[in-house]
């Protein structure tokens, strides 16, 4: 048995609720371990597992990718700066303004933030 991660832990990592990961137990989908003091845990293997199965197949790269929302599109000369919110978390990129133009972003679209490296695009 290696690494072990309680219900919790493995439901904030999944972007699910623990509901969802009982019912995928009961499913046959999951496999729980128990604590000493009964608690349902999960193989570490099997959360990152989990994980790679429920990222976003886009034919890119780039593995950390952030849906979100727009919340602000800025323009000033040749750059652009957009906002998303991506559940808890604010990303903020500076691209071109013809890449905004382009993409034809503004407050309230759905959009991804596609991070790698020290660089961050947007697409839509």
């Amino acid at each position: 048995m290696g690494e072990q991660i309680r219900i919790g832990q493995a439901a904030a990592i999944l972007g699910v609720s623990v509901d969802t990961l009982r019912r995928w137990e009961r499913e046959g989908r999951v496999a729980f371990d128990r604590s000493e003091g009964g608690q349902r845990t999960m193989d570490a293997a099997q959360v990152r597992a989990l994980l790679a199965d429920r990222a976003p197949k886009t034919g890119v790269s780039a593995r950390n990718q952030l849906e979100g929302t727009v919340v602000a599109v800025e323009t000033d000369g040749l750059m652009g700066r957009v906002e998303l919110a991506c559940g808890p978390y604010r990303v903020v990129s500076i691209i071109t303004a013809e890449a905004v133009e382009e993409l034809g972003l503004k407050p309230g679209d759905t959009a991804t933030a596609v991070v790698k490296s020290t660089s961050v695009e947007v697409r839509r």
